[in-house]
């Protein structure tokens, strides 16, 4: 039976699924819309196109660590209630080790991946939403590797997920450090791992705040150059995790505290994810709500 355009766009304002699974619902099974209507609902997509458009920014960070791999991951559902669902937590473990063993690029390549039995990991997460009830997203992750140490620390129940990487001679004591390190991370936020990640322009910007703030109090221009130097090295020591006071020993920086375990140890890599970090909330006025409805 030919699959007219027609037919998926009825199917596709029934079940509010999309484009492209309508067609292949029709097309498995043979144009029998009822039938149709059931394969999506049995593939979950129905209803998780229907929730697509609401704001997901709570839920949940995970880490996993191999070895010496580990990824952090992103999952996103509409309240902080679904965050602790044991089959939305469930999903998300296991989304983190399926990916420290595939190795996807992206989220989009990841959303796209063979997962469970026929389903990719896109129409499994369609059927978490069709089950549970809210919209969800796969936000983000990333995988971090090095030879001496991986640590991995989550601080407030999967509000925040931290990675270091420590290029080393894997032992116990840079184990132990990188797990140190990485509650620091999780604690004071760096901005960069080093100086030599802060860029010019980065730099220059900051540099020229201080010199305008400095000449703007009135310091002589003679020693301008000295006060913005030492404030410069203040920005880096606040904005540097190398340079930063280590909170599990305020008398060393990070550096110091990883030289001290390994002297030749470096951190390579840090990764710092805050759940929803970025996503715009809808404000809820409830009251401008009930005014509404009451003057519809």
């Amino acid at each position: 039976m030919a699959i007219t355009a027609a037919d998926v766009k009825k199917l596709r304002e029934a079940t509010g699924a999309g484009m492209m699974d309508c067609k292949k619902a029709l097309t498995e099974v043979d144009g029998n819309f009822d039938a149709a209507v059931d394969y999506l609902r049995k593939k979950g997509l129905g209803a998780a196109e229907k929730k697509a458009g609401r704001i997901a920014a709570e839920g949940i960070v995970v880490t996993k660590t191999n070895g010496n791999v580990a990824v952090v991951l992103e999952v996103n559902a509409e309240t902080d209630f679904v965050s602790k669902n044991d089959k939305f937590v469930a999903f998300a473990d296991k989304l983190a080790g399926f990916i420290i063993e595939k190795r996807p690029s992206n989220v989009d390549e990841l959303l796209g991946m063979a997962f469970e039995g026929d389903l990719t990991v896109e129409q499994t997460l369609s059927q978490l939403i069709a089950t549970i009830g809210e919209n969800m997203s796969i936000r983000r992750f990333q995988v971090l590797e090095a030879s001496g140490a991986v640590a991995a620390y989550i601080h407030g129940a999967g509000k925040i997920g931290v990675l270091v990487a420590i290029d080393g001679s894997a032992d116990d004591a840079l184990a132990a450090i990188a797990k140190g390190v990485a509650m620091h991370v999780a604690a004071v936020n760096p901005q960069f791992v080093s100086r030599d990640e802060v860029t010019e322009d980065i730099a220059e910007r900051e540099r020229k705040v201080l010199t305008e703030r400095a000449l703007a109090s009135g310091k002589p221009e003679a020693i301008v150059d000295k006060i913005v130097t030492g404030q410069m090295n203040k920005f880096f020591s606040e904005n540097c995790l190398l340079d930063q006071e280590f909170v599990m020993d305020s008398d060393k920086t990070v550096a110091k505290a990883v030289a001290d375990v390994q002297a030749d140890a470096k951190i390579v890599a840090v990764a710092r994810f805050a759940l929803g970090e970025g996503i715009e909330k809808k404000e809820e006025d409830f009251a401008a709500e009930v005014a509404a409805q009451i003057a519809g």
